[in-house]
């Protein structure tokens, strides 16, 4: 992308309109000031003139492919350039066959892959010896977090660099060199439009006016945008970073009991494609989390909003998951029940199989009542209050050796169940001093 009176571009009206105004020098790139201003790190290596193994990571749209072949060619290295999901281990190695042979020539060589994250692992290794050898200098390109998508150690062998979406006032600067390029006129609501619809992406930027430019019989006017981009969706990728990010953002919102922003991650997400009934299992998994005891509705209205939207569907059963949310958001929070859950599955796993004592056991033979099965076991609801003060239920190797795995807060219903055991605590103290630490 570059500014109009820097122009350098292709007249080859076959390839696209993002490709034709693809910027021939760092000049002239917009955006990524934070990695191309001055003393930035990008920019440092601009002025050198050399490179060395990265990793751009950042939003489609956001100049990475340019970027990279920008800073092959300030290097004066060789380019060569892949795409993970076309490519295989064997394209992999004759591009380092061909970057040998041009290093025997005394060329370096830029081995280039674009959403390098769908290489596997055994992809990944395939370039991995020629890279720390310095055979190609590697610089991939992927719009996932590499922590999770890129090898460690290959990571350890490039710089990651993140690339963020592109302002308004970046989204500007590429409009106005497209509109001066293809010789047409923008009032400025449509450029508004645009660049809103672009959403931080240049090359749907682009697009959209190609496509609008095509319809456009004299200037081109908001109605004239809203008709050629039909429904706009929002950067969402199933199962993506951005996916994770806003699920992440709306679980926390529901938690901090923000109700308005959680409502407003939850429209981003149905708006960006996200299915309803993702978002309706993830209300019931944080009604038990974040909401628990403090208000077991929580849990039936996340369940019944989930049943809403089966039997509805889309859209009327989305106001039933944002109802659920909105109580969700709005309740008195406790993690108590999440807690005591990771707790007594942790000591489980770090205890031995202790077995079940006599008198809790069932006997529903006669052999099995010989034997002390159930023997002296004491039936809670013959007790004052149906409460069998001083009974042990833990193993008898665990008797007054555990400590309370669910601790109630004092928000919502749960006040009333920690009040309640409290006193049941007490009674259990004045009956047997060994089971002090069943109940607290």
């Amino acid at each position: 992308m570059c500014h109009p009176e820097l122009m350098s571009f292709s007249d080859d009206e076959t390839r696209p309109l993002a490709d034709r105004l693809r910027p021939t020098s760092i000049a002239t790139f917009v955006g990524q000031h934070h990695l191309l201003g001055t003393e930035a790190p990008l920019a440092r290596l601009v002025a050198d003139g050399r490179i060395h193994s990265m990793i751009l990571w950042g939003p489609p749209g956001s100049g990475k492919t340019t970027l990279a072949k920008l800073l092959a060619d300030g290097s004066n290295m060789r380019w060569i350039s892949m795409s993970a999901v076309l490519s295989g281990v064997r394209d992999v190695r004759d591009a380092v066959q061909a970057a040998v042979a041009a290093r025997q020539l005394g060329e370096g060589t830029v081995l280039f892959v674009d959403e390098v994250h769908r290489f596997n692992k055994a992809q990944q290794d395939a370039f991995l010896p020629h890279v720390e050898k310095g055979t190609v200098t590697f610089i991939g390109a992927t719009t996932e977090n590499p922590s999770f998508e890129v090898n460690a150690a290959l990571l350890s062998r490039a710089r990651v660099y993140a690339l963020k979406p592109l302002t308004t006032e970046d989204l500007k600067q590429v409009l106005d060199r497209a509109v001066a390029f293809l010789g047409v006129v923008a009032t400025e609501q449509a450029e508004a439009v645009l660049i809103e619809l672009a959403d931080g992406d240049a090359r749907r930027l682009l697009n959209l006016l190609e496509i609008v430019a095509q319809l456009a019989d004299g200037a081109i006017d908001e109605k004239l945008v809203a008709d050629a981009a039909g429904h706009r969706m929002r950067r969402f990728d199933k199962g993506g970073d951005i996916f994770y990010e806003q699920i992440s953002a709306l679980h926390k919102a529901v938690r901090g009991s923000a109700v308005d922003a959680a409502l407003y991650w939850c429209c981003r997400m149905l708006d960006g494609g996200c299915e309803p009934l993702y978002i309706v299992r993830r209300l019931v998994r944080m009604a038990s989390e974040d909401v628990g005891n403090a208000d077991p509705r929580a849990l039936q209205i996340a369940l019944a909003a989930w049943d809403t939207y089966e039997r509805l569907g889309s859209p009327e059963g989305e106001l039933a998951i944002a109802q659920a949310l909105l109580y969700l958001a709005s309740v008195p929070k406790s993690n108590a029940a999440y807690k005591a859950f990771g707790a007594a599955m942790e000591h489980v796993r770090n205890t031995p199989s202790y077995p079940v004592p006599m008198h809790l056991r069932n006997a529903p033979t006669a052999l099995m009542k010989n034997m002390g099965y159930g023997k002296d076991y004491r039936y809670a609801h013959d007790e004052e209050d149906a409460f069998a003060a001083g009974e042990v239920y833990f193993p008898t190797e665990l008797q007054g050796q555990v400590d309370a795995y669910y601790v109630p807060t004092e928000r919502g219903l749960e006040a009333k169940i920690k009040a309640r055991l409290e006193r049941l605590n007490a009674l259990n103290t004045r009956a047997n001093p060994r089971s002090t630490k069943d109940v607290e």
